[in-house]
Order: structure tokens, then C-alpha cells, then sequence
């Protein structure tokens, strides 16, 4: 069995699409107006944004250890990617760094989402 979706609450669907094809190098497959939308990672998994910003809705809110996680190949690659980031100007508490058996980054962004991008090569 594989995982092939998620759907993702978020704050504002837009912030989010933007921030999921700049960083995340997503493509859009559709949208519907500022309720939805469909993403790919072009490797089988779909990300599905719905926003929550409608007035009488609460905002999202993940537990604690909630976060969503990406493997990337190398080390190399883990830091390329702390370097978008810069570049982007989403902070970054802690650079990458050795966790467990891995080379990982941790960040927060999207109005509180964790997000992790781990190496376990080397």
C-alpha cells in the first residue's frame, strides 16, 4: 500500500500554493477559486490545499509533532535546500544537522507547519 494524498488545511490557500511550487518545486493541477487546490510532486503523490480562512471556520491548528517530511538523496542536497530557503527568506531557527541516522532540517512556515527535510545517505 503507498501513500498517494493529503489534504492540508491551511490559512491561505494562495501563501500555501506559492509557497509549496517555490519551495517544493510542486505543480499545480487545478484550483477552485480560494477553497481548493490540487497539487503533484511529479513523482505520484498529490497534494491536495484547502483553505480555512472562511469566517466562520477556525484557523487550523496541528498538534505539537505534527510536521510534514521530505527525503532528499544527500547531505548536499539537504543543504541546497537550507539555502533556498535563506534565499526565499523563510527563517530558519537551526541549520541542518546530524539527527539519529540522518542529516536533517527542521523549519516552521505556513502559519505554524513543520516541516522536515532529511538525508540519510552518508
Amino acid at each position: 500500500m503507498k501513500l498517494n494524498h493529503l489534504n492540508l488545511c491551511v490559512n491561505d490557500l494562495t501563501e500555501a500554493r506559492l509557497f509549496f511550487e517555490q519551495i517544493f518545486d510542486f505543480k499545480l493541477l487545478g484550483q477552485k477559486g480560494e477553497a481548493i487546490a490540487a497539487m503533484s510532486d511529479g513523482e505520484g503523490f498529490s497534494l491536495v490545499l484547502s483553505n480555512f480562512s472562511k469566517p466562520d471556520a477556525q484557523r487550523p491548528a496541528y498538534p505539537k509533532d505534527f510536521h510534514l517530511g521530505f527525503y532528499r538523496d544527500t547531505p548536499e542536497e539537504v543543504d541546497a535546500f537550507y539555502n533556498r530557503l535563506l534565499s526565499f527568506g523563510i527563517p530558519v531557527e537551526q541549520g541542518p544537522r546530524k539527527i539519529r541516522n540522518g542529516y536533517t532540517l527542521y523549519f516552521t512556515a505556513l502559519d505554524g507547519i513543520l516541516f522536515e527535510v532529511t538525508s540519510f545517505a552518508g
